[in-house]
């Protein structure tokens, strides 16, 4: 017990002793003077032991139960609460590296998936570290490494030493009077630098800016287009930037605010105006007239006020945004790889169904290419592709989608004007008599092919032909297969694959009927 309060409780007690010798000597004659009743005497006496009693305990009571209370709240209010990221936005970023591990465990690439496993690791130990993450960001002459020293040397609190230089510079650890969490600080190398070696330092030091709570980006003048469109594709994407221009000891007060007017305008409408600052991170030295060299102290206050500022008011929701901003990027990272996987896998299905389709329609020649007469080829190919994206669909709906394509194929003339194009292109590479026989085959496989092509886009978008439904993705997928550099491809592979063996076929009927 605190002697403060063992004293209060000593005084308190013997004056409430005092009081009570009183009232019993007073209440004594008050006894005696109704002595002539035992019963109401005995009540009195009664009276009074309760009362004393509870006069006693009342001032135990308050000294030792609610001042002890009061003290422990009053030490509560000034305790801090320990900083959290909202909640809300904490489950999202959650239960996105959720959704991402289920979609990186579908990618077959072992070395792909073990990095994107080994990110989301990463994003999550963020997720419960919550460190603000402060990057320095822009052209390499513009004074970042200037700006990072003296903010070491100017902000308050406490520096801890560089956590290693890296590929992308130096990060370190710093705390801020009146936020909890720690402060990380990382110089980037400069980007618009020449050379192979200055456009990798670049990639890397946007990437290090895109996972970033806290974008410093540092210019020494009016913003060039080279610095304006990282700048904003920085912003679009979410993160929250102050523009520093620095160097302003270089300029008049006159040419600083108009240079600061035109950053300004700028870039309105994603960064706001007091976002802006002038500093000065390393003033140029001045020669005295003693001959002795005078420099000035770095002039970075506005910087470190607006940061400070940000930092308290927007710290938890900074962190949050990022963390979610990073697990919808790498969740869209996986959906790519993904999709292209898939892509691959359906591509090689509708490249064997093509040729398929060609040997079913060079055995049994029609009288006019149909894509009808081959719907059953199609249907089984339509079945597969959408089993690559997760849809189980049975034969019958193979067929009914394959025969609805085909009906849109020969309503367009995309038939006849397929005809027409490889007709043109075998007649540079074989001769005459044997495009005739090999036409149907070759023109059945190319309208198989945009067909498959087709197909793929409708399973990419959850089966849905768009917007402009399937007669514009057909006329799409026919453009593109139309190309003179796919059309000289495909048409050395149709020889390979339908000519040379029905050529080969051929001699050895005339063989045969010669013999």
């Amino acid at each position: 017990m605190p002697l403060s309060r063992l004293v209060t409780l000593i005084v308190g007690l013997i004056v409430i002793l005092g009081l009570a010798l009183w009232l019993i000597d007073s209440l004594s004659r008050l006894y005696w003077q109704l002595s002539y009743s035992p019963l109401l005497g005995n009540l009195l006496l009664l009276l009074l032991i309760l009362l004393v009693g509870g006069l006693v305990a009342a001032f135990v009571y308050y000294v030792l139960v609610l001042q002890a209370g009061e003290q422990r709240s009053r030490r509560s209010r000034k305790r801090v609460t320990p900083a959290q990221i909202p909640v809300v936005k904490s489950d999202a970023a959650s239960s996105t590296l959720q959704a991402v591990r289920q979609q990186v465990a579908q990618i077959q690439d072992e070395v792909t998936r073990q990095a994107l496993l080994s990110r989301t690791k990463e994003i999550e130990s963020n997720l419960a570290r919550g460190e603000i993450q402060v990057v320095v960001f822009g052209t390499g002459s513009a004074g970042k490494t200037s700006l990072v020293n003296a903010i070491m040397g100017r902000m308050v609190g406490k520096v801890d030493a560089p956590m290693g230089t890296t590929t992308v510079g130096e990060t370190y650890c710093l705390r801020l009077k009146g936020l909890e969490r720690k402060i990380l600080i990382t110089d980037t190398p400069g980007i618009l630098e020449a050379g192979v070696a200055g456009t990798e330092r670049e990639q890397l030091a946007r990437a290090l800016a895109t996972e970033a709570d806290l974008l410093l980006f540092v210019v020494d003048n009016d913003l060039r287009r080279s610095e304006y469109e990282p700048l904003k594709g920085l912003a679009e994407i979410g993160k929250r930037s102050l523009l520093v221009l620095n160097k302003t000891d270089l300029y008049t007060d006159e040419d600083k605010e108009s240079i600061l007017a035109r950053l300004r305008q700028r870039v309105r409408g994603f960064i706001a105006t007091n976002d802006v600052v002038a500093i000065a991170a390393h003033p140029q030295s001045a020669q005295l007239e003693t001959g002795e060299t005078f420099q000035p102290e770095s002039d970075i206050v506005p910087l470190l006020r607006r940061m400070a500022a940000i930092l308290r008011a927007e710290g938890e929701d900074l962190i949050a945004d990022n963390i979610l901003l990073q697990s919808l990027r790498l969740g869209e990272e996986a959906r790519k790889l993904i999709d292209a996987q898939r892509r691959r896998q359906a591509d090689k299905i509708v490249d064997r169904f093509q040729w398929i389709g060609a040997g079913v329609v060079s055995v049994t020649p029609l009288p006019v290419v149909d894509l009808l007469a081959t719907a059953a080829v199609n249907a089984q190919m339509v079945v597969e592709i959408g089993r690559i994206y997760g849809c189980e669909l049975n034969m019958e709906r193979g067929r009914e989608l394959a025969l609805s394509l085909a009906k849109t194929i020969a309503s367009l003339g995309i038939v006849k004007g397929a005809i027409q194009l490889l007709t043109t292109a075998l007649q540079l590479n074989v001769a005459t008599f044997v495009i005739g026989r090999a036409i149907q085959g070759v023109t059945a496989a190319y309208l198989t092919r945009i067909a498959g092509k087709s197909f793929i886009e409708y399973f990419r978008h959850d089966q849905d032909w768009g917007d402009g439904g399937m007669t514009e993705v057909v006329q799409r997928q026919f453009q593109m297969n139309r190309r003179d550099e796919f059309i000289k491809a495909f048409v050395q592979e149709a020889i390979a694959k339908v000519v040379k063996p029905l050529t080969q076929k051929s001699e050895v009927v005339d063989e045969e009927i010669e013999r």
